[in-house]
């Protein structure tokens, strides 16, 4: 079981099942919705149990995938494609310790040029590859 949460508490949130494909994604959006690349974890929908989901605010990003934040605070929490089975969970939003570690850097191309990579986990230029 893990916890997590917005900034102001308005949002809280368990996931009951294992924290696992883990990616740092740094295309340009991730990077303008978090302010830096956004790390986060795939879990089912059925494995999220959230309370304050009328503080949720969620903005279309693309035609493909809309990204949640909270209303009050402004945290930035998921990130969930549409018509899928799944949302990706900030990894910053859920408490430590959670003995999980990133698998993967995606859209590495579309990084942005004030950091290095040097961690030496895979990196893809876009998401599938």
């Amino acid at each position: 079981m893990h916890n997590g949460s917005c900034l102001c508490k308005a949002v809280i949130f368990t996931i009951d099942s294992p924290l696992s494909q883990i990616d740092a994604c740094h295309c340009i959006e991730c990077r303008k919705h978090s302010g830096h690349y956004f790390v986060s974890a795939d879990i089912s929908k059925s494995s999220i149990n959230i309370e304050g989901t009328s503080n949720i605010k969620w903005f279309q990003s693309s035609n493909k995938v809309k990204r949640g934040f909270c209303k009050h605070c402004g945290s930035s929490l998921f990130w969930e494609p549409i018509h899928h089975d799944w949302t990706a969970v900030a990894m910053g939003s859920i408490d430590s310790p959670n003995q999980a570690s990133i698998d993967k850097h995606i859209y590495v191309s579309e990084k942005g040029d004030y950091y290095d990579l040097c961690d030496g986990l895979p990196q893809k230029q876009k998401a599938l590859e």
